[in-house]
């Protein structure tokens, strides 16, 4: 006897499409995200060697992520518009398009460090600012890539550790910025190259904000919660208060924090 089968719907059809396009959507940002990751190592290995060469390549190659970002984003806006994604969904579309802009930038500041090498060619490195560029390179790389597997993941606690994970980048830029002045002040670097160095430094940071902001994108995507949100709670308390220059005596619940409780956001 034969069995039957049952012809699946068009709405049910759309919706398989729909899943498999925000599949691959993720496969996308995933991409990106390696690309961005791998630029890290590259740039400082350039910038260390004083590989005029290889700096060009990686200006050059910076169109890629450029265009790989503007079809992820193309790509947002389409499945928002065709698909009308609500609550949960909506918060996966919106923390993509603003996760690729993070990507984009820090791909854009390791062309900066690009940049960089090339203005400083020939300029000497002292033992200790070579191993400062060195570490703070592997922290900004290790930032990113655990920002991108918070987003794979989807794991809440690893995009809110990446804030207190920064700190040891910020403490090798003020490191940093120590040893420019020492060097400059022993005469071993010029004041064009100094300045040179203290922006790479300030570039390599930006990488570690750029994957905190990528943490906090994620949080959202999974919560709906923002730290911006606690500011407003504060304000809203204020207003109720009838006093709006007076901070409350304690914020309100964060749900980020043991304890908290009717977290705002949407379900989904």
């Amino acid at each position: 006897m034969a069995m039957s089968t049952t012809p699946s719907s068009p709405g049910s059809e759309r919706r398989l499409a729909y899943h498999r396009d925000l599949e691959d959507l993720d496969n996308r940002v995933l991409r990106l995200g390696a690309m961005v990751c791998e630029t890290i190592p590259r740039g400082t290995e350039i910038l260390l060697a004083g590989d005029l060469t290889g700096a060009q390549g990686l200006i050059d190659a910076d169109d890629e992520v450029d265009l790989l970002t503007v079809e992820i984003e193309d790509s947002c806006w389409t499945i928002m518009v065709r698909q009308a994604p609500m609550a949960g969904e909506l918060r996966h579309l919106i923390t993509v398009s603003k996760m690729v802009q993070e990507l984009e930038r820090s791909a854009d500041l390791m062309v900066n460090i690009a940049k960089a090498a090339r203005r400083m060619y020939g300029s000497p490195m002292s033992p200790r600012i070579r191993g400062l560029i060195a570490s703070m390179s592997i922290e900004a790389n290790k930032l990113m890539r655990l920002a991108i597997d918070a987003f794979a993941d989807k794991d809440p606690s690893l995009a809110s550790a990446l804030r207190d994970i920064d700190d040891t980048l910020d403490q090798y830029n003020r490191d940093m910025v120590e040893a420019i002045f020492e060097a400059h002040g022993a005469e071993q670097i010029d004041l064009a190259a100094a300045v040179q160095l203290a922006l790479v430094a300030r570039y390599y940071e930006r990488i570690g904000d750029h994957a905190v902001n990528i943490g906090e994108r994620v949080s959202y995507m999974i919560t709906g919660w923002l730290p911006e949100h606690q500011a407003v709670l504060r304000q809203q308390h204020r207003v109720s208060a009838g006093d709006a220059g007076t901070p409350p005596t304690s914020d309100p619940a964060d749900p980020s924090e043991p304890g908290a409780e009717d977290q705002p956001g949407e379900s989904g």
